[in-house]
């Protein structure tokens, strides 16, 4: 058995850990079971975003009528762009993969790993242990247990990268993030999708404007059903048929290809943490305290194998707040209310901190600022009808609680408001004092902060 100083699982955030541990002159082992560079390079943020740029430009040639523009799409090479996705996540995982062996302190163990004992790990046909633990291990796609689902082929975000030959219609299931995007996407390259979430709305966590407003628009374009339930597969003689129950009345939907995005689950039950003293919450995440600490001393645990804010911005911040906490830097907290998000759908959304449902439900006093992209020159110019600016702040303070967009470019708009609420006493007064171009479209943030609403909601 060989003895490590630090073990890492995941090469994902979890290599932040591991580089940092080898500066320090550690002797460190990285476990990783699947490909270099974690969920995020390989089947997620950067494939996902790969795709559906090509998406955004189909959505803007079509938009372009509307503003006396008439161009003509002569062809869509469905696999010429996925060829260049896989490509693209190759070459970055293959330049990680190169580098790796020749890392001197650092043991990579490319297989599955289990726990078999308090801080020992069997992998593969070795057992190797450490006095320090890091676990970013991950997440994977949820699969419902629907009656017949094993039965079929059917994608996720892991294999629906493999694919050459766009089908001819889809069915995804789910409505999130994934769901939102992976419509966008195949709508814009021909396919014709269907979307079944079990959600009344989609993005069921966002602001119900901003929910409203993304159906309406991807309705347009794509066949959305809410507040409904697969329960049951069968494979067709051209695809697969789906049922799916709404207020205890069967409906069934048929299409040449099913995608499954229900969710995600933790991979802590691969791992077998509990052999090692680490318990999980009733959803199968990793329990850990403010400093990422397990329930077992000398491991820590971060990303999605928390469960907290899934995004690989969030982890990797949590990965630095871990090395400065076991490196005796100076540690400080995540404040989870200031966490931001975008959804690459079209139209484009985007989000940071605090819901007006959320505010509420903490019996907070605040106000809500509204505009529309329309209403200002570069939102009238762009003939821009959707797009929308919602910003919730502390009634008496004006601290910036949370803020939402929908439209064109919400995640570079939206990047304004979180640098606000990172910056002083993240108060709004920088954003509505500030000098806005004009004409330019971050003038919509400005006046949303100007246009504000009484909610009612205050308490002494």
């Amino acid at each position: 058995m060989e003895n490590f100083d630090v073990l890492v699982v995941g090469s994902g955030s979890g290599m932040m850990i591991a580089n940092a541990a080898v500066n320090a002159g550690m002797k460190v082992a990285l476990v990783e079971k699947g490909l270099m560079g974690g969920t995020c390079l390989n089947t997620g943020c950067i494939p996902s975003k790969m795709v559906i740029y090509p998406a955004d430009i189909v959505n803007q040639i079509k938009h372009a009528e509307r503003l006396g523009i008439h161009a003509k799409i002569e062809r869509i090479d469905f696999a010429g762009i996925m060829r260049r996705t896989r490509e693209f996540v190759a070459h970055d995982r293959k330049t990680m993969e190169d580098a790796v062996p020749h890392i001197d302190g650092l043991t990579f163990y490319p297989e599955q790993g289990e726990f078999i004992d308090d801080y020992t790990m069997k992998v593969g046909n070795k057992t190797i242990k450490a006095e320090n633990i890091f676990l970013a291990s991950g997440s994977r796609p949820h699969i419902p247990p629907t009656k017949g689902l094993s039965d079929v082929d059917y994608l996720t975000n892991r294999n629906v990268w493999d694919l050459d030959e766009a089908p001819e219609s889809m069915i995804i299931v789910g409505g999130g993030f994934i769901a939102a995007e992976m419509a966008h996407f195949f709508s814009s390259m021909g396919v014709e999708v269907t979307v079944l979430s079990r959600s009344p709305r989609l993005l069921k966590h966002s602001e119900p404007e901003v929910s409203e407003i993304l159906t309406a628009s991807l309705r347009q374009r794509i066949h959305i059903e809410t507040g409904i339930e697969m329960t049951e597969v069968k494979k067709k003689d051209r695809g697969i048929e789906v049922t799916a129950v709404r207020d205890g009345q069967p409906h069934k939907y048929q299409a040449e290809q099913l995608f499954v995005a229900t969710g995600r689950v933790s991979n802590a039950d691969i791992l077998k943490v509990e052999k090692t003293g680490v318990e999980v919450d009733e959803r199968g995440y990793i329990k850990v305290d403010k400093s990422y600490q397990t329930t077992k001393q000398r491991i820590w645990a971060f990303g999605d194998a928390i469960g907290k804010a899934m995004f690989r911005h969030v982890a990797n911040q949590e990965a630095q707040l871990v090395w400065q906490e076991f490196s005796g830097g100076h540690p400080h907290t995540m404040d989870y209310d200031k966490v931001p998000y975008a959804v690459f759908s079209w139209p484009q959304v985007a989000s940071v901190g605090l819901t007006e449902a959320e505010a509420t439900r903490r019996g907070l006093s605040f106000r809500i600022g509204e505009y529309n992209y329309i209403d200002t020159a570069k939102g009238a110019a762009m003939n821009e009808e959707d797009g929308y600016v919602k910003i919730v702040l502390e009634a008496e303070t004006y601290r910036i609680l949370g803020a939402s967009i929908i439209g064109p470019y919400s995640p570079i708009l939206i990047q304004e408001v979180i640098n606000v609420m990172y910056a002083g006493d993240g108060s709004v007064y920088p954003i509505a004092e500030a000098m806005h171009i004009h004409p330019a479209l971050p003038e919509v943030v400005q006046r949303a902060i100007y246009n504000l609403r009484d909610t009612g909601h205050h308490h002494a």
